[in-house]
């Protein structure tokens, strides 16, 4: 059975109360984290993301495992999505705020059912100011991109182009006070032209686990993050291959600056990979942090 249920203003999140046009009504599904145990962090960046965006958001999440953090994000296609799924993949609680209502014949965008699902199994929710037989409009996105920038600590922008629904919660959140953060992205892509002018605005550039970890106010512990020191239970071979692996590389050439032999290689690989510590797509071995 889907319960939503509608919060009393008392129930709303202190954070939200807080900004100038706080939302009149809130619908939840599933449970949302205490906000006095949890820093939340809203993560945002384009629907037509490219292969380093996607690094860069599911190595930066990953990098927060074992931290009282909350990724918010907005449920969209792409960089939305990948925030949610990387953030139960690390372990953390995930809140999604669609630019519909919470019933599932509305919930926006239809392929994400199967996400919502996964979302509010693994302890998150799903947070709405509109009814639940809401169907989303293109002026609910930009209104409820405020509940996203208002519920957080701070925004990190993952990839947005000069004109996007992101750089609209980046604004947001400079109006209500939230830091800004934002990944570098490449100079001759568009989708960066948002960031690094965010960056170039002021905004936090943010190139690893750590410095948002720092931005967020944690000191962050080595012995929470993978290293060729801390890989846990892992052979002499695997480290090797580890350090090898500060970017990712075709495996015929990681197979050369190895060194081993087949065999050893193979064996310390399926090791890493059976670890969840590297993957392979599209030819190349990558860290998964």
């Amino acid at each position: 059975m889907i319960q939503i249920k509608k919060l009393s203003p008392d129930k709303f999140p202190s954070a939200l109360k807080e900004i100038p046009d706080p939302p009149k009504e809130l619908y939840l599904r599933g449970e949302l984290p205490d906000e006095n145990e949890n820093i939340f962090l809203t993560v945002v960046g384009s629907r037509k993301y490219s292969r380093y965006g996607r690094d860069a958001c599911e190595r930066l999440i990953l990098g927060l495992r074992g931290y009282p953090i909350v990724i918010v994000s907005g449920l969209a296609l792409g960089i939305d999505g990948i925030a949610h799924k990387s953030a139960m993949e690390a372990g953390l609680k995930t809140v999604a705020v669609p630019g519909s209502g919470l019933s599932p014949q509305v919930l926006y965008p239809r392929s994400h059912i199967s996400l919502v699902e996964e979302i509010l199994e693994n302890g998150g929710a799903l947070l709405s100011e509109f009814e639940p037989d809401f169907q989303a409009t293109e002026w609910s996105f930009p209104q409820r991109n405020r509940i996203m920038a208002g519920l957080s600590k701070a925004v990190l922008i993952i990839e947005a182009e000069e004109r996007s629904g992101t750089l609209i919660t980046a604004r947001m959140a400079l109006d209500y006070n939230r830091d800004i953060l934002a990944v570098p992205g490449e100079i001759f892509s568009p989708n960066a032209l948002g960031t690094n002018r965010l960056i170039r605005q002021g905004a936090t550039p943010i190139t690893s686990s750590d410095e948002l970890l720092r931005a967020l106010g944690f000191e962050p512990d080595e012995n929470k993050n993978f290293s060729s020191e801390t890989l846990i239970d892992a052979s002499e071979n695997e480290q090797k291959l580890w350090e090898i692996l500060s970017e990712p590389i075709p495996r015929d050439e990681l197979v050369s600056l190895s060194g081993l032999s087949i065999q050893e290689f193979n064996t310390a690989l399926t090791l890493l990979e059976i670890k969840g510590f590297i993957s392979e797509e599209l030819g190349e071995i990558r860290r998964n942090i």
